[in-house]
């Protein structure tokens, strides 16, 4: 028997409904995770740790990306500094790579 509170969404249909209502009764430029998870009267990490169930995942994940695909587009349209920060915590990185070749000969001597 597992311990532990019982999860609020007894099936991933159950999940999928109430993710699905949000998205559709919120304006796209509103989406966040953490509406999502005020929308469906759960913690933040919990809808985190929803996402970390096998069964769960698909519905997690979709909803996931419909918030930060709704940041990306309003990037493209305002680049507020704010999605910018949105994104970052999305996974997305902020650096430049800089590749360098150096040719010819290393000589090194001591002073004598």
């Amino acid at each position: 028997m597992p311990a532990g509170r019982p999860l609020k969404f007894e099936s991933p249909e159950i999940l999928q409904e109430a993710v699905d209502a949000y998205f559709v009764k919120t304006n796209e430029d509103e989406w966040t995770m953490t509406g999502l998870a005020m929308a469906l009267d759960i913690d933040y990490h919990t809808l985190i740790n929803y996402g970390n169930k096998e069964q769960y995942f698909q519905s997690i994940k979709k909803a996931r990306l419909k918030v930060h695909n709704a940041y990306e587009k309003d990037l493209r349209k305002k680049g507020r500094s704010g999605d910018i920060f949105a994104l970052k915590n999305f996974g997305w990185r902020d650096k430049q790579e800089v590749e360098q070749e150096t040719t010819g000969s290393l000589k090194i001597s001591w002073g004598e």
